[in-house]
């Protein structure tokens, strides 16, 4: 990063500066720290002193270096951030300077008297070794005497800047491990508590103690009111109410307790939490929920969206609901706003909004949730005393501070699903409903939500927070923690950007140590065809076969999502990389043949298999900087969903003079972010390369000669398993009898398994061979009369013999066994629907949009039932949701128009396809290199 990207930005222009100007602020910050020293004054104004001799310590630097903030929100937030590109400052340093300018704000404009001795101590001696710094910095540039020579000084300290920055970035990793940890640094010590014994009733209240409670409830309800009335009778006139004034955060789903915009202050800083939570604290710090917001790689794409000609700031909230919900709801998202946006940009998800939630509206996603007003403590009757209060009281009553800020959707997926699942409503985009991502919905169809009985595989119920909020010891106090455990507050996932930006090294390094866990992914080199011939030679390792130079060969490489809940990238496929690298290598390392690799410049091999995904604008241009209102198609979508196998294929010569054996090896590679937008962040070459990571790989030896049966690699999966991976993966590919034929491996290995029978079924169901499913679905219910599964598809083809009464037991055993299953109730409502039973369809059509509001099945239904029983209303809106959320029909002319000029990536959009270096029966490159 640098001073001039910044200036791209926006958040910074370009404008010399003189001498006199220097001069001038230096003298503001020799006056101000002087005055800071006055004991005469009060506390609160010596700290104001001493803060404003700081921030302008740090604007001479940037003054300095030719650069001036932008007139914007958060411009002095800027100028405390810019010390990391002027001066090199330590990020501990920054991260104080929020810190006090948090604590600045609340005692200039909400209470008086908060200014601690040490605070104080701290801060001014914070300015002083900040003026000594900047001005041995000034006579290091060599800026003196007269505006032109300081220009070129200025001009050359911007191009050393971008040189050190480039060596810190070498040896950040190496710094943070021998360093403190920033944010245990900038927490005060926690009061004294000690827990009450495990099942001891709460503390008994005396009376003076109750009516000093309701005394500090009443006066925290009068203040909170009153600054709520305040802040709206100056915000609101300012405010855009571009969708009207009852849709005040629209395009957003979000919403507030009571009347109005609520004030940014009316949430608790982190660093009140983290007085008791320090562990907590820390990893929220480096986390992504912390650095929802300022991120340049979030930034860049909402400041496009701001400077739209059509759109603007208030289209904005759509995304900052999510990224930055206090913001929104304070009514910052707006032209002429009068909010100062320094005091919670830099945190994004800080503690109190997660905690605040009283409600969650519906799982539509795009923040539905209702916020109410913060609060840490209840009284005796259960009564929110908003914002903060005492250590004391909450130490006293720990049970009445977990009754304000834990609920218990917070352990429920369907908590994630207010942000971790979204679309691209018509309100944003001036065209109609568009999925962006729907993680919680791909979760509740897992084998890990227990909701879906049609899954291949089965496990145990796991939530989103079962995985990303796993318990982990702790190494910072924390009143939290349960037996020297804590929850984690890192929410660990796949996003490497972030810390790896921000030198979070710890964060980074749990990140990829989750990522590499080994168990998400199974990869295998599942068998090979000699080209020419139809015979698989599979699964390779279990049976003998033979090769001989110039063989071409077609290795068949089985990835299956084993333990994901979700698929392989679950959101925003068009940032996010992961593509599957394969290598062919003989004895002596040289390559034969390599599919997946980086090229110079970074970006992927066009060729490669990527699970990734392509929108499209309505003219069929990819949108590459993810200007999310501009998309109207996906030209391709590649991935792995949960519980299910892609099957990929490679093609390949052996060389004529190959001697032993070669090697052959897949993996499934990750980087985040896509090569190309960050270079439209950051500028081509003007970034470093940011972490690849191997999530699953597997190799396997190829001998010239005869290749024998060996053991199995404990990592492999059963032979069962590995043949049933391989019918799951040509069915999604649409190749029937062939995977028929490997879902019939599956039943000649395991005859007892039930499902295997099912999956043949299934597949024949689809193929449209309906007499050898049916007697393939008997031998499933024979086996597992039980099975729901078997059960469902024993439905369908019940429907297709005319069967009406045992199609409808068939489902409705299946709801019965999983209410919440979207596919048994959508078909029991057809089936209702069919035999003109008006009120049992739309039972179950009713609970089927409970479970996921967005089924066209669910709308189109309802629209046509609601009339018929008169609620013509009702029936309205269910046919408006249908029409908008249909897809469009001239969408597939919009990725046409994509894929007709990229002939790389019109061939991933094709299911069943080849990655091969075999060109006219002759070797040479063609795919791979």
């Amino acid at each position: 990063m640098s001073l001039e990207k910044w200036a791209e930005y926006g958040w910074l222009r370009s404008e010399p500066t003189s001498r006199e100007e220097i001069d001038g602020l230096l003298g503001i910050v020799s006056r101000d720290i002087h005055d800071a020293g006055v004991e005469a004054v009060s506390d609160d104004r010596r700290f104001e002193a001493a803060f404003n001799a700081a921030r302008t310590a740090a604007n001479v630097a940037l003054r300095a270096s030719g650069y001036r903030t932008a007139t914007q929100l958060g411009h002095h937030l800027k100028t405390i951030e810019s010390l990391e590109l002027t001066i090199q400052a330590d990020p501990r340093l920054i991260q104080k300077m929020r810190i006090f300018s948090k604590k600045r704000n609340a005692t200039s404009y909400d209470s008086a008297g908060n200014i601690s001795d040490q605070e104080l101590e701290e801060i001014i001696q914070l300015a002083e070794d900040l003026r000594q710094t900047v001005t041995a910095w000034l006579r290091q540039m060599r800026k003196i005497i007269c505006a032109a020579a300081l220009i070129a000084v200025a001009v050359l300290a911007s191009q050393k800047i971008v040189a050190v920055r480039a060596q810190q970035e070498q040896s950040q990793a190496q710094q943070d491990k021998t360093q403190p940890s920033p944010d245990a640094a900038t927490l005060t010590p926690p009061p004294a508590y000690t827990p009450r014994p495990k099942g001891a009733p709460p503390a008994e209240d005396t009376p003076a103690q109750r009516e000093a409670i309701a005394r500090w409830r009443a006066k925290a309800e009068q203040a909170t009111n009153e600054a709520r009335a305040e802040h709206n009778a100056v915000v609101t006139p300012a405010y855009n109410f571009h969708y009207g004034k009852l849709n005040p955060y629209t395009p957003g789903n979000i919403t507030v307790q009571g009347e109005g915009f609520i004030q940014p202050g009316a949430f608790p800083s982190a660093e009140y939490c983290g007085t008791c939570h320090q562990e907590a604290y820390k990893q929220w710090r480096q986390a992504l929920h912390s650095n929802a917001f300022r991120t340049p790689f979030y930034r860049t794409s909402v400041n496009l969206l701001i400077r739209d000609n059509t759109r603007g700031i208030a289209f904005a909230r759509f995304c900052d609901s999510c990224h930055n919900p206090i913001g929104v709801l304070g009514a910052a998202l707006t032209e002429d706003s009068k909010v100062d946006r320094a005091r919670f940009d830099a945190d994004g998800l800080t503690c109190t909004t997660c905690h605040s939630v009283l409600s969650l509206d519906s799982t539509n996603g795009n923040a539905s949730v209702q916020m109410g007003v913060p609060s840490a403590l209840v009284d005796e009757n259960g009564n929110r005393i908003p914002g903060e209060v005492p250590f004391d009281m909450i130490l006293r009553h720990p049970e009445r501070h977990s009754q304000a800020v834990m609920h218990d959707f917070l352990h429920k997926p369907e908590f994630c699903a207010a942000c971790h699942k979204a679309n691209l409503p018509a309100p944003l985009n001036d065209y109609k409903f568009i999925r962006a991502f729907t993680a919680y919905d791909e979760w509740q169809q897992s084998k890990f939500s227990q909701r879906n009985p049609l899954t291949f595989y089965t496990a145990d119920f796991t939530t989103c927070q079962g995985c990303h909020m796993k318990r982990a010891a702790i190494t910072l106090p924390d009143y939290g923690a349960k037996d020297g455990t804590l929850v984690s507050h890192r929410w660990l996932a796949g996003n490497t950007a972030v810390p790896f930006y921000y030198g979070f090294d710890e964060q980074l390094k749990k990140t990829i140590e989750f990522l590499r866990a080994g168990n998400y992914l199974n990869v295998d080199i599942f068998g090979i065809k000699k080209v020419g011939t139809d015979k698989l030679i599979a699964p390779l390792g279990r049976v003998a076969y033979n090769l001989a130079p110039s063989d071409a060969v077609e290795a068949y490489v089985v990835i299956q999502n084993k333990n994901i809940g979700h698929s392989l990238i679950p959101e925003v496929r068009d940032l996010y990389e992961a593509w599957v690298e394969f290598t062919v290598k003989d004895s002596s390392g040289k390559e034969i043949y390599h599919s997946g690799f980086l090229k110079p410049d970074g970006l992927i091999d066009p060729r490669a298999h990527s699970f990734t995904n392509r929108p499209v604008t309505d003219e069929g241009n990819f949108v590459d900087n993810h200007k999310v209102w501009t998309i109207h198609s996906v030209a391709y979508d590649n991935t792995v969903q949960a519980g299910r196998s892609v099957l990929v294929r490679y093609e390949f010569r052996m060389p004529s003079d190959v001697n032993g054996a070669v090697t052959v090896t897949a993996k499934v590679n990750y980087r985040h972010l896509r090569q190309s937008y960050l270079d439209n962040i950051f500028g081509k070459g003007d970034h470093p390369a940011y972490p690849l990571v191997e999530i699953a790989s597997r190799t396997r030896v190829l001998k010239i000669g005869d290749n024998l049966p060996e053991d199995p690699d404990p990592a492999d999966n059963p032979d069962w398993m590995r043949w049933n991976n391989l019918g799951i993966s040509l069915l999604d590919q649409f190749q029937y009898m062939e995977s028929v034929q490997a879902f019939s491996e599956v039943v000649k290995l395991r005859p007892d398994y039930a499902d295997g029978y099912t999956n043949v079924g299934l597949t024949e169901i689809v193929w449209e061979k309906y007499d050898s499913a049916r007697k393939a679905i008997n031998k499933a219910l024979a086996v597992d009369p039980n099975s729901a599964r078997a059960t469902y598809y024993d439905g369908l083809l019940q429907r297709r013999a005319g069967n009406t009464e045992k199609e409808i037991a068939d489902f409705r055993k299946v709801v019965e066994m999983f209410p919440q299953s979207r596919d048994a109730r959508r078909e029991l409502g057809i089936t209702y629907y069919q035999k003109n039973d008006n009120t049992d369809a739309l039972e179950q059509f009713e609970a089927l949009q409970k479970i996921d509001p967005d089924d066209l099945s669910a709308h189109y239904n309802l629209s046509i039932l609601y009339r018929r029983i008169g609620k013509r209303k009702e029936a309205a809106e269910q046919q408006a949701m249908f029409v908008d959320k249909k897809v469009d029909p001239g969408a597939p002319t919009y990725s046409l128009n994509f894929l007709r000029v990229h002939p790389e990536i019109s061939t991933e959009s094709i299911p069943w396809h080849i990655h091969s270096d075999l060109v006219d029966g002759s070797t040479g490159p063609q795919n791979g290199k």
